[in-house]
């Protein structure tokens, strides 16, 4: 690999730059008119403009990301995550020109990417699934006799794709005959594919995901991340370790995410994501994420390694050069998310012009943005500005010195989330590691109602 295109933009597109110079290869940053003065534009060896500044028009126009990858002489592209990095025709698209996908191939993106099918891959590597369906629904009538079976409440997904979209849980037939409909619609309008899985709704759940990475072969885990802090479905919050499962479900939860990717013959970074019954200590595969992840900063300061340089060595066909035995985590580190949004006007994305800009220091933290002064959030893309990453040899330690890491970001001309993470972090049942995945909307509600958690 000489000359690496990255098919992505904003904070994700810096990192990649900066993990493949480290290496010695030549990068190719892709920009819509919006981002032609951006800071991934600015840092790579080669920028090509793809377009108008919608991301439907230039970052999800797969032909135009190809020929600016053949036209710039690049050998490989990597997705980055979001845009278009788990669509199985983009990485076929990429492969049928000459160039080297960095991912894995794209059947086994389409294979993990339809959330029946992985269930059916994790059902036969002994992975433990949510009870609910093995097979798509596209009929409402189908859905009720298969709710029946399982037991209400339900949780309905698409069995197409992620990121919250078409998700509903149902306490009942009447509820569910209602939100079908709805969801199946949502379905297909994001993801061309209206069908449906049902399975078991977990009331008292931690979401926790297990990092993997592979050579087509060999297999291993880099250990797991807790990311029950979300609203809307979207991570807020994430760490590692999971301050929730002991060590009896780690082992086991890690072991099997192994098992999947064996399973599957999996190739590249890639994330096993699970939901742990805190009630029972049960832990259940749900879907699987074929790219890098935008919280894999904790998990390379706690092991030291860095995911995205492995992820090119195994694009360019090199075997996995850590075995198990090679993995080991220290201490705790803590992502935070940072969001031009304005939580107190229902979390309003605010674009605008970057004036001041302050990012926190010190030995232990580790700020991934694209941030400059001057620089202009668009309102054509996703609000992330900033992830504020903190190491401690201890929970406690790192939940200080993010409190001093986030108090010293400063971010002038547009409005940010900072200051609602620095009160979640005075919150006694986050200081404490009490909580699952619908706590941090529970608090929310309680915040804008005015009531004390």
């Amino acid at each position: 690999m000489k000359r690496l295109l990255i098919a992505n933009r904003g904070e994700i597109a810096v990192r990649i730059i900066r993990a493949a110079r480290d290496l010695g290869v030549e990068t190719v940053a892709v920009a819509s008119d919006a981002d032609t003065t951006a800071a991934h534009a600015l840092l790579a060896d080669t920028v090509v403009n793809i377009g108008p500044a919608p991301a439907t028009k230039s970052y999800l126009v797969p032909e135009a990301i190809v020929a600016a990858a053949r036209d710039s002489g690049a050998d490989a592209v990597h997705p980055g995550y979001g845009f278009l990095s788990e669509r199985a025709a983009f990485a076929a698209a990429v492969a049928d020109a000459g160039l080297t996908f960095v991912g894995p191939d794209a059947d086994v993106i389409e294979q993990m990417g339809d959330k029946v099918r992985a269930r059916q891959v994790a059902a036969a590597a002994g992975v433990p699934t949510v009870p609910g369906t093995l097979e798509g629904v596209a009929h409402v009538g189908d859905a009720v006799e298969a709710a029946r079976e399982i037991g209400y409440p339900v949780m309905l997904k698409a069995a197409a794709g992620g990121g919250g979209r078409g998700i509903r849980v149902v306490a009942d037939e009447a509820e569910l005959t209602a939100a079908f409909p709805q969801a199946s619609a949502e379905a297909a309008s994001a993801f061309g594919d209206g069908r449906m899985y049902l399975e078991r709704f977990v009331r008292h759940a931690r979401h926790v995901e297990v990092q993997v990475l592979g050579d087509g072969s060999e297999a291993i885990h880099v250990f797991e991340r807790e990311c029950s802090l979300q609203r809307r479905r979207q991570k807020v919050v994430e760490e590692a370790p999971s301050p929730g499962i002991d060590e009896r479900i780690r082992a086991e939860m890690t072991a099997a995410a192994v098992r999947l990717c064996r399973q599957v013959g999996y190739r590249s970074a890639g994330t096993c994501e699970f939901l742990v019954d805190d009630e029972s200590g049960e832990f259940f595969f749900i879907e699987m994420n074929t790219r890098i992840q935008v919280e894999h900063p904790v998990t390379e300061l706690i092991t030291g390694i860095d995911l995205v340089a492995e992820q090119l060595r195994i694009a360019a066909g090199e075997k996995l050069g850590l075995r198990q035995s090679d993995v080991t985590a220290r201490g705790h580190a803590i992502e935070f998310r940072v969001c031009a949004e304005n939580p107190d006007k229902n979390f309003m994305p605010g674009p605008g012009r970057i004036g001041d800009v302050h990012l926190p220091g010190g030995p232990w933290v580790r700020t991934d943005t694209w941030l400059r002064p001057g620089s202009q959030v668009s309102p054509f893309y996703d609000s992330l500005v900033a992830k504020v990453v903190v190491w401690g040899h201890d929970r406690p330690t790192a939940l200080a010195r993010s409190r001093r890491a986030l108090s010293e970001l400063v971010v002038d001309g547009v409005p940010t989330t900072t200051s609602l993470l620095l009160e979640l972090l005075d919150q006694p049942w986050f200081a404490e590691g009490r909580f699952g995945t619908g706590t941090l909307e529970q608090w929310l509600v309680q915040r804008a109602a005015g009531v004390s958690a």
